[in-house]
């Protein structure tokens, strides 16, 4: 049970991996090149044969069995009082961040224990999975009511493309009807729709809104995709053999110029944000890069800032947002951001 950085995205406070490695193998995914997977090289080599972390993501899982009764021992000897809790993290625990909790029968397993003992020691609970099978657990989630939230991610309904990217992991609609099936029994949901790729217009983010809004009353995480490092070669390489060559122009634009990155993003949390106005009841949590915050100038900054600073609406056990007034108003105007920088 790690802290977490992903306060700052109104996520959580820490997180939980029930395994090291991922089957889903996305080709955007910044895991991989990460302290938590560069610094088990020798044990990857050794346990699971990889030559390379990040080129062999997808191809290796080492399971934590062991896990539910470990963070049992723990909680039970900590003092409550000495959690970590910050404004936006509301003491969340996360499962999980660098693998998918509930990708096949033995993590899922190992995540229902986990849970468990979260729920009996009163810590709220965020869930983040593309697997259906999330919903094997709904009585579980029924027990701990307000202190679990649980979503998936949905960047695209083109299942085509998104395949391409994530190449093991469940189609997109797949994804729509687990949660639509929790949200039925009672269960709190949220989407994040990240990463959201270059060629996305209005048109494919109202379609993504509107299925979303169908949801109910839930909270959007979205982020437009930053390629950089091995990941951009390997979503080029995706893309392209997947036949989708306006999505490989786009991403060797935005590699070949960082200006170009930075106005695509800007567009696109522009559009979201214009798009998103015109369903009531659905809260999209933009997630600005520090980059673009960095670069931002007059006007522009304090809206941005807003948008990284702003907690989500959520509620946990009665633990509400910190939000001020004027921080939700700036993060959610809808006038143009791109002509600002």
């Amino acid at each position: 049970m790690s802290e977490s950085h992903l306060h700052t995205k109104s996520l959580c406070d820490r997180v939980i991996n029930v395994a090291t490695g991922c089957r889903h193998g996305c080709e955007f995914c910044y895991v991989p090149t990460t302290p938590a997977i560069d610094s088990r090289d020798e044990m990857l080599a050794e346990q699971a044969n990889v030559d390379d972390p990040q080129t062999d993501w997808g191809s290796y899982l080492l399971y934590r069995d062991d896990l539910p009764e470990r963070l049992g021992n723990i909680l039970d000897e900590r003092d409550p009082s000495e959690r970590k809790q910050t404004d936006r993290g509301r003491g969340v625990v996360m499962l999980s961040s660098g693998t998918d909790c509930y990708q096949d029968r033995r993590t899922a397993q190992i995540t229902r224990g986990a849970v468990a003992e979260l729920i009996t020691h009163d810590i709220p609970v965020r869930i983040l999975t593309r697997s259906p099978a999330v919903t094997r657990d709904i009585d579980l989630f029924q027990a701990a009511g307000d202190r679990i939230t649980v979503g998936s991610s949905i960047p695209s309904f083109d299942a085509t493309l998104v395949r391409a990217m994530e190449p093991n992991a469940p189609p997109p609609m797949t994804r729509w009807q687990a949660l639509d099936k929790l949200q039925q029994a009672g269960v709190s949901v949220f989407v994040s729709m990240s990463p959201t790729y270059p060629t996305m217009g209005e048109d494919d983010v109202h379609e993504l809104l509107s299925y979303f809004r169908a949801l109910g009353e839930i909270v959007v995480f979205h982020e437009p995709i930053n390629p950089r490092g091995a990941n951009v070669q390997q979503c080029l390489t995706a893309a392209k053999e997947a036949g989708y060559d306006d999505v490989v122009e786009a991403l060797q634009q935005m590699e070949d110029s960082h200006q170009c990155w930075v106005e695509h993003a800007l567009e696109q949390l522009n559009t979201v944000q214009q798009v998103a106005a015109d369903f009531d009841g659905l809260e999209v949590h933009s997630w600005p890069d520090n980059e673009l915050v960095r670069l931002a100038i007059g006007q522009l900054w304090p809206r941005l800032k807003a948008m990284q600073e702003a907690a989500s609406p959520e509620s946990f056990s009665g633990k509400h947002p910190t939000t001020s007034p004027e921080q939700s108003k700036l993060a959610h105007e809808t006038d143009p951001l791109g002509h600002l920088i």
